[in-house]
């Protein structure tokens, strides 16, 4: 498992605009990498539609917010519009960057294999890892104090 100082993982997935993102590409900046089970389910809405209205306070603290789940990218766009999401949803569809982020459920509800485990990440502009919550259950939500206040260390 990833823990606080550890060399994040680079990762190339394909975005909800279908144009692919690398955590390269914020190279210099503070990362909020989140990763969420499924797209329009009650709490993973709940979740992203929270970082959608507080979106201004990442931003004040030098900090880009993404979002990760294993949905394909035209679920992931058709959510963004749905919820007027303001910031990035990536589509892990093949699992490999949930895997190495340690943020994959093997076994899900319903029979269902490889989903994202709910977890937030601090990634700094050297690409340290600064904070890792991996969450075991898919009904709670990370704690978005804890990353605000790691955030806030980091400027």
């Amino acid at each position: 498992m990833l823990k606080t100082g550890d060399k994040a993982p680079e990762f190339t997935l394909f975005s909800d605009t279908k144009q692919e993102v690398s955590l390269s590409d914020y190279s210099g900046k503070n990362v909020v990498l989140l990763f969420f089970p499924m797209a329009f389910t009650s709490v993973c809405t709940q979740e992203l539609c929270s970082m959608r209205d507080n979106l201004g306070a990442y931003t004040a603290v030098n900090a880009e917010v993404v979002a990760v789940s294993v949905d394909s990218p035209f679920t992931l766009a058709k959510f963004k519009q749905d919820q007027g999401l303001n910031f990035p949803l990536l589509s892990d569809f093949n699992k490999e960057v949930s895997r190495a982020y340690g943020s994959l459920f093997e076994d899900f509800v319903m029979g269902m294999k490889g989903v994202s485990k709910r977890a937030a990440f601090i990634i700094d502009g050297q690409g340290v890892i600064r904070y890792a919550e991996v969450l075991d259950s898919a009904g709670m939500i990370p704690n978005f104090e804890n990353v605000m206040a790691t955030l806030q260390t980091l400027n």
